[in-house]
């Protein structure tokens, strides 16, 4: 007898894992002054921590979401969250940046496992006219996550210091393990062949891209960085090429591409994913360098963001079916822009703080109607066929976004600090001895510096703007999932 399984048990189980792993994109940020004291680093190294996680999370989604197609997404989702889980615990451990950066680089590839089986799940389980509110709680999440991360990291760094924000991941890892064994049913698999040669284009092209970007300033963006920068964009040129001419089964199908919603969210992502990554570095920094608060009271600052979001995109995934595509991110977009381009502008030794909780409270709504009416959005009219490559090349844009936006950021501050006459930002380097008090004397060219590079996440959001407004109404929705929403619990077996 075949029983049925709600899809948002399954949703449910699936989330919780999810969470975790984007949480661990800005977890950092707020732990990056502890981590350069306590490892005697500096910040290009400390940045690094980050972008190797970015980095190795971003390169194999285009096929990872392949072998969910293959092997199961819950197969996938499992094995990938054993080793985030396993490398989560290494990171704690770790005694050098160094080993950081390696550990977080295998904890990116379990993360890289994980993310497309939770979107290629809804796509599969979930008829058309129930995802908007199923995307609506993975955008929520999504969306809640990257904000939630600095306020645990600040609580985590002043409780038990900076190792506990990955010590924390093994309980949750645990039980997130146990709740998708027991709720996430096995799907049909199809067959697949793997583009290795695809995969190594990217991997190479993505590589030479972000070590470039990001050691730029460091190395006074001699002619090897400008090689590599160069070298990086040919190769990824290249890649666009390979994948054009694959006759199989090319990682990133370009007739996804044909879909205008899709390829202008995925476009709207890349922008969101970049400039969220970016806008948590200098923020952090300004508020624990310059105004000396405690990563807790640091995080908290913009706990508004977090707030708002949490309680408002629920909502706003629901009624996200029921307008025009392009209204709601637009306006998201638009919001979330002016909201930054605010907060750079009260970025002064001595502004007021309740003004920025006021305007992160702004950037809490913007991001509710982001995250969710963009999911929905990009997977709406994709055939279940290619709900792995779909949900694959949605989440690598993001990612590529926030890989590229960790690494501009991190020369842009170096460059900023360098213009106001700090020395190329030795006030932040030098084994971080200089997160301990900035001088009064350079408090105004600090905060101007990092308020500068603030400027950077803002335009990037700007793209999306542009990109949502550019939205066309849904097409003929598609009818080859279960009408009521039900997956039988044997499909699959």
């Amino acid at each position: 007898m075949t029983t049925q399984r709600n899809p948002w048990h399954a949703l449910g189980a699936l989330v919780v894992g999810f969470f975790m792993i984007l949480l661990d994109m800005t977890i950092v940020a707020v732990a990056n002054p502890a981590i350069m004291t306590d490892l005697h680093t500096d910040i290009t190294k400390v940045i690094w921590v980050t972008s190797a996680y970015l980095l190795t999370y971003a390169v194999p989604l285009l096929v990872t979401g392949r072998l969910g197609d293959r092997y199961g997404p819950k197969n996938i989702y499992l094995i990938g969250l054993a080793v985030f889980t396993a490398a989560s615990l290494w990171c704690g451990l770790s005694g050098s940046v160094e080993m950081l950066i390696a550990a977080r680089a295998v904890q990116g590839l379990g993360a890289a496992l994980m993310t497309p089986q939770t979107m290629a799940v809804i796509t599969r389980t979930f008829p058309p006219d129930k995802r908007g509110a199923a995307m609506g709680l993975w955008g929520g999440v999504a969306g809640l996550a990257t904000l939630v991360g600095p306020i645990l990291g600040g609580v985590l760094v002043d409780w038990q210091g900076w190792n506990w924000i990955f010590y924390i991941n093994v309980p949750i890892g645990i039980i997130a393990f146990a709740l998708a064994v027991w709720l996430v049913p096995a799907l049909e698999t199809h067959e697949h062949k793997f583009d290795m040669v695809g995969v190594a284009l990217s991997a190479i092209g993505m590589f030479l891209l972000v070590f470039g970007i990001q050691e730029g300033n460091a190395h006074d963006w001699g002619a090897w960085i400008w090689g590599m920068i160069v070298a990086g964009l040919v190769v990824l040129a290249l890649f666009v090429v390979n994948q054009a001419r694959n006759t199989g089964e090319p990682l990133v199908p370009l007739s996804l591409f044909r879909d205008r919603n899709f390829a202008l969210s995925s476009v709207a992502i890349a922008a969101m994913g970049a400039a969220v990554t970016a806008f948590m570095v200098p923020a952090y920094f300004y508020l624990e360098a310059v105004r000396e608060f405690s990563p807790t009271r640091s995080a908290l600052v913009f706990a508004p963001m977090a707030i708002v979001t949490g309680l408002t995109a629920p909502l706003i995934g629901k009624i996200s079916d029921r307008m025009p595509p392009r209204i709601l991110p637009t306006i998201g977009f638009v919001l979330f822009a002016a909201s930054i381009f605010g907060i750079a502008a009260l970025m002064t030794p001595h502004s007021s703080i309740p003004l920025i909780l006021l305007v992160a409270a702004v950037a809490g709504l913007s991001n509710s109607c982001i995250w969710a009416p963009l999911a929905s959005t990009a997977t709406r009219n994709l055939p279940i066929h290619q709900a792995g490559a779909g949900a694959g090349v949605y989440n690598t844009t993001r990612q590529v976004g926030s890989v590229l936006g960790s690494a501009a950021i991190s020369a842009l501050i170096s460059a900023r600090m360098a213009a106001q006459g700090l020395g190329g930002g030795n006030q932040m380097s030098e084994g971080g001895a200089g997160m301990g008090k900035i001088p009064e004397f350079v408090l105004d060219e600090f905060s101007t510096a990092l308020g500068q590079a603030m400027l950077l996440p803002a335009a990037i959001l700007l793209i999306g703007v542009i990109a949502s407004a550019l939205f066309i109404g849904a097409k003929t929705k598609p009818t080859d999932t279960p009408a009521d929403g039900k997956v039988p619990a044997d499909v699959g077996r």
